[in-house]
């Protein structure tokens, strides 16, 4: 048996051999997660014109603004937000681990 230092606690054999797996299971996660994050932020168009609607006190209700999530850019939107929701659940579990590990 391996003990936490912190707490002067028995930890399981399971968590002694389980946990690096998993935690380099989830480093490559965030790797692979910031790389399509990257990708994705700087694939997407620079014009925002939602911003400059709501300066410029005009609304668009056309087509393609009730469209938009069906374009490339609402894709692109889309999987950059997804990608950066795994990205955090991600951190917080490699961290909660390394905490069990006392690394």
């Amino acid at each position: 048996m391996n003990f936490i230092l912190m707490f002067d606690t028995p930890i399981s054999d399971f968590v002694v051999n389980v946990f690096p797996i998993i935690r380099l299971i989830l480093l490559s996660i965030v790797t692979i997660c910031c790389i399509v994050l990257i990708v994705t932020t700087l694939m997407q168009s620079s014009a925002n014109q939602a911003g400059s609607s709501a300066i410029s006190g005009g609304s668009s209700e056309s087509y393609f603004s009730q469209n938009r999530d069906n374009t490339k850019d609402g894709k692109l939107k889309r999987i950059t937000i997804w990608m950066a929701s795994i990205l955090a659940v991600c951190i917080v579990l490699y961290f909660i681990t390394g905490f069990w590990l006392a690394i």
